[in-house]
């Protein structure tokens, strides 16, 4: 363990998979501090962890006497600290690439899908669980259709969503697959990203970052 690195999290939320993956890929094991997101209401909505990360989300990444929030940024940093392996390919239209697809997920679909705005629905507009899943298949559905053809279509897409190593892309993907599965979303439409996910959970850092593997998983 790194003490340097301190790291906030829960084991289910797909924004810290992405951070778990990152870290396992640069080698680096941090502290972990486990915040419940559902009990006594979310333990990120108290003061302690308010003054941490004022936005109460997770993850949050202390380093160097630093804070930073929210997972892409968290991500770029570690690849800018720990250059190799890189997160990100070197030439700027494949970072762009990269970044397309990253951000499709966890800046268009993960969002709508939130915890909070699960939640909102719930207490403001009476949607039901069923309603809530309903709303969740919708948003992945229409961003997985758009990622299966940029990537069935790419000659750029090679094991990877980016060539034959993973990037951010695929740290993207992998975790927001496990939130699709969750809610029952039918994954037969995708076959390139299900090929990527299967190629992606051979490799170690992937699989150890898995919610089911977590100390704080229920």
């Amino acid at each position: 363990m790194n003490p340097e690195f301190v790291v906030y999290g829960y084991f289910r939320s797909s924004a810290a998979f992405r951070v778990r993956i990152a870290l396992n890929l640069k080698g680096i094991e941090p502290e972990w501090k486990f915040v419940h997101l559902l009990k006594d209401g979310g333990h990120q909505h108290t003061g302690s962890y308010k003054s941490v990360n004022p936005q109460e989300l997770i993850p949050t990444l202390v380093h160097d006497g630093h804070t930073i929030g929210q997972s892409l940024a968290i991500m770029e940093y570690l690849d800018e600290i720990k250059p190799e392996p890189a997160l990100l390919p070197k030439l700027p239209t494949d970072r762009a690439r990269v970044r397309q697809i990253a951000y499709a997920i966890a800046c268009d679909i993960h969002p709508v899908n939130n915890l909070r705005v699960l939640l909102h629905l719930r207490d403001e507009f009476g949607a039901s669980e069923e309603k809530r899943a309903a709303w969740q298949r919708h948003w992945i559905s229409l961003g997985f259709g758009a990622i299966e053809t940029l990537l069935a279509g790419s000659r750029q897409t090679g094991k990877y969503c980016h060539g034959d190593a993973p990037t951010l892309a695929d740290i993207c993907l992998v975790p927001q697959l496990a939130n699709a599965r969750r809610v029952n979303l039918d994954l037969s439409s995708y076959p390139t990203i299900l090929r990527i996910e299967r190629t992606a959970l051979e490799h170690p850092a992937f699989a150890a970052a898995l919610p089911a593997a977590q100390p704080d998983a229920e």
